[in-house]
């Protein structure tokens, strides 16, 4: 009789722990089914030309999801031309040597990686779907005064923590893509700046101003973006 009962006991959590089991399966099948992935690629402006690759894991909580980005910029500017040295202004010394100047040249680039929530708003029109979003930004900026082999270059590059927001909108072209248009701002915090001479000025420096003057990074930064997503 005891071992009847023992037995009976044993299927009865058997049956429990099995139905229990494939609630759950269900649930993250359902989960993984209601929640797409979508990998998106965007280009157009943010202080520069400029490209983003992202990933979207919307409605992980009801509406609200994950987006994770990387973005690169090629700057406009990245060395102040009202910023002096012992050469003078950084205008004068791009100057043609003919016109008196150093022929010095700039350039620079600026990698960001955004990690975001983001909040989905429904359809604004028809076809037009529509999120918000904001989260944490880390970018890693670098600009070059380069004047040539007679004068060399030197190279400032700053890594610096910020905040971002935007609005992202979509239209579907297909079942699974998308045309997506984003608009948005980002800030970034001042922090040490480095030097290819060696040189390492944090923000309590008293050069520290002279430096910043010099190499151009974003404080707040524009973006206006265009390009598809791909829902997987």
């Amino acid at each position: 009789m005891k071992k009847l009962i023992s037995l009976t006991i044993l299927a009865a959590v058997a049956t429990a722990g099995a139905q229990t089991l494939n609630s759950v399966t269900t649930a993250v099948t359902n989960t993984i089914t209601r929640n797409n992935i979508e990998l998106g690629l965007t280009g157009g402006y943010a202080g520069g030309l400029s490209g983003e690759v992202f990933v979207h894991a919307p409605n992980v909580i009801g509406p609200v999801g994950v987006k994770v980005g990387v973005a690169y910029t090629r700057p406009r500017d990245s060395i102040n031309d009202s910023s002096t040295n012992v050469l003078g202004s950084f205008a004068d010394a791009k100057k043609p040597i003919s016109e008196g100047g150093l022929g010095a040249s700039e350039y620079g680039s600026q990698t960001v990686i955004s990690v975001d929530g983001t909040y989905g708003l429904g359809e604004v029109a028809p076809g037009i779907d529509t999120m918000v979003y904001g989260g944490a930004r880390y970018g890693m900026f670098k600009g070059t005064e380069d004047y040539g082999t007679s004068g060399g270059s030197t190279t400032y590059s700053s890594n610096s923590f910020g905040l971002g927001a935007g609005a992202m909108a979509s239209y579907a072209l297909t079942g699974n893509l998308s045309l997506v248009g984003d608009l948005g701002a980002d800030y970034f915090f001042k922090s040490t700046i480095n030097t290819s001479k060696g040189d390492s000025i944090p923000t309590a420096d008293g050069s520290y101003s002279t430096f910043d003057n010099r190499f151009v990074r974003p404080g707040t930064n524009f973006k206006a973006r265009l390009g598809v997503k791909y829902m997987f």
